[in-house]
């Protein structure tokens, strides 16, 4: 089996800031890209973030230039820093993986809830 395990979520002010953390644990021998989803009330699930296992990153156009994705790989963590905080990035924040070997596929994190509040 394949756990994410997610954790920095909570309640900001507009303006302030939250890290994101989510750990890969289980049967697992590599692992391609990990991202974070969003999912706000509503409203369909959107990739924020994501980074591949050789450090390349993608943004949505939403967060660009507030929101920072990073990998340990040795630790099989991902981090989302997050900046510069809007009411509209208010979503439930879900870590996913895909992992090449191991308990290969899509593997997804249970969720933790973001509230910015204006």
């Amino acid at each position: 089996q394949v756990q994410l395990v997610e954790s920095g979520g909570g309640l900001v002010q507009a303006g302030g800031s939250l890290r994101l953390s989510c750990a890969a644990s289980g049967t697992i021998f590599s692992i391609g890209v990990m991202g974070w989803f969003r999912q706000a009330p509503g409203k369909q699930r959107e990739l924020a973030a994501s980074i591949n296992s050789g450090g390349n990153t993608n943004y949505a156009d939403s967060v660009k230039g507030r929101f920072t994705i990073s990998r340990d790989n040795a630790k099989n963590t991902i981090y989302l820093q997050m900046n510069s905080l809007r009411p509209e990035d208010t979503a439930v924040y879900y870590c996913y993986a895909f992992v090449l070997e191991g308990v290969s596929g899509d593997h997804w994190g249970q969720g933790t809830q973001v509230t910015v509040s204006s």
